[in-house]
């Protein structure tokens, strides 16, 4: 019965690693920034309560699941149901590349052209991972990993994490 909850920077591999669990385990994948955000320009988090009730909901329909964000105070809620708990921490250059070369995510955008002119924003965000004090930081996730009493492992490279679990 695995569940695993995934977690790191933006561009780290955590939809890659997720995509690449769930079919290789039939199980379902909620990536947290479809619940995390209101569909607005700027874009804004969703209230913390709705966010956590849509999560609950999928725990509660699906036995076994891989889930992935980076949003420390989402992922908490998971913690105590996970049974592997995946760091994602292989550097902003990696990060950086990852996010560089990522192909169209239609579940965030709505075309590809729309996806590279968030670019640039995006490389500076991942830029301020280890300097950000919120719960999308790194501070945020390490103390996330260093709290959790289960099964857990930091990737460090995009070599480590392309062979976990394969």
């Amino acid at each position: 019965m695995p569940r695993y909850l995934l977690l790191g920077n933006s561009g780290s591999g955590k939809s890659t690693l997720a995509t690449r669990l769930a079919a290789r385990d039939r199980l379902p994948h909620l990536d947290l920034d479809t619940l995390a955000w209101l569909p607005e320009v700027p874009p804004r988090r969703r209230p913390l309560e709705d966010s956590v009730r849509d999560i609950r909901a999928f725990t509660e329909a699906n036995a076994d699941w891989v889930i992935e964000g980076c949003y420390a105070d989402l992922l908490a809620v998971l913690a105590t149901p996970s049974t592997t708990l995946a760091f994602l921490n292989p550097g902003i250059d990696a990060c950086i590349a990852n996010a560089r070369q990522r192909a169209w995510e239609p579940h965030k955008y709505e075309s590809k052209a729309a996806q590279d002119a968030n670019l640039e924003m995006l490389v500076a965000w991942i830029r301020g991972y280890s300097t950000r004090t919120d719960e999308l930081s790194l501070t945020a996730h390490r103390a996330l990993f260093d709290g959790f009493a289960g099964d857990k492992i930091e990737l460090t490279s995009r070599a480590a994490i392309a062979a976990f679990r394969r």
